[in-house]
């Protein structure tokens, strides 16, 4: 293709993807106790579980510029003329930040960096739409302005067990108001303007996951929608989920459901569950 689509590790796209739509996935990096390794590469959903479990201290940061440039670097020598790297909010992570020193040092003519304001499949949604569009034979233009329509067209939801992962990460902003009872309560967040922001407070999970359904049914109105459903360590949960979000949206063209890897969830914490919901985008 000549616009090669770059993403980060975030988009947690689901398997196979990645590599099915030709799109070069960055890494974000995990530290548990301060020794750092590759998200989705060298650590998983499972090592993450058993460093909550063992009460290890558990961190994140961003790719490298350096790691960037040499993505950036051998998409360009195997053939593109172009590249699009499409990356998570950057009101959550130097990752937007690290991609753009990378793409001035390549060439700022070269890569179009893009900042979806959103995280997960509200993310993906937007990579997968662009490297369609790249097949199509688009320009880098448009191919980063499918990135841009379609992820200010998604919705993204989540319920987690408590705030606490997302208090200590420094990840939660005016969300922080909830913290007074945030142990008594399941909290209902949304991305809005590229941040994590509260929504609502329920007593248990169970009516977190109803509200989850609610707001997705709100959020898709009369538009033909696309739905992901993500979780950490909850699998039953996310079917369910699943299974209640195509009885409700009969406009959808399905729903893929992803667990979530180790950066998420070491902000998110064990028992999220979220929900994308991305209405399509008109044609010209």
């Amino acid at each position: 293709m000549p616009v090669a689509v770059v993403t980060d590790s975030t988009a947690h796209l689901p398997e196979g993807f990645a590599e099915r739509h030709g799109i070069r996935v960055v890494p974000l990096h995990v530290l548990v106790d301060g020794v750092a390794s590759l998200d989705g590469v060298e650590v998983g959903q499972a090592a993450l579980a058993q460093a909550f479990g063992e009460r290890r201290i558990v961190t994140t940061s961003r790719p490298t510029p350096a790691e960037f440039a040499a993505v950036f670097r051998k998409a360009l020598a195997d053939g593109a003329d172009a590249i699009v790297s499409v990356h998570l909010s950057k009101k959550l992570s130097g990752t937007w930040e690290a991609a753009v020193l990378a793409a001035q040092e390549v060439g700022p003519d070269l890569v179009r960096v893009v900042d979806s304001r959103s995280i997960a499949m509200g993310l993906g949604f937007a990579v997968l739409r662009a490297a369609e569009a790249a097949r199509r034979g688009a320009s880098a233009e448009e191919v980063e302005r499918a990135a841009t329509e379609t992820a200010a067209r998604s919705e993204t939801l989540f319920a987690v067990e408590t705030l606490e992962h997302l208090r200590r990460g420094g990840r939660i902003g005016p969300a922080a108001a909830l913290l007074g009872t945030a142990l008594a309560v399941k909290p209902v967040l949304h991305m809005a303007d590229g941040e994590i922001r509260p929504l609502e407070k329920v007593r248990t999970m169970q009516r977190a996951v109803n509200r989850l359904v609610d707001l997705a049914v709100e959020a898709a109105g009369d538009d033909e929608v696309a739905l992901a459903v993500h979780h950490l360590a909850s699998p039953e949960r996310a079917s369910d989920l699943a299974t209640r979000l195509d009885e409700r949206l009969h406009r959808s063209s399905g729903c893929v459901v992803s667990e979530l890897g180790a950066v998420v969830g070491a902000h998110a914490g064990p028992g999220v569950l979220g929900v994308v919901v991305q209405r399509s985008v008109p044609v010209a």
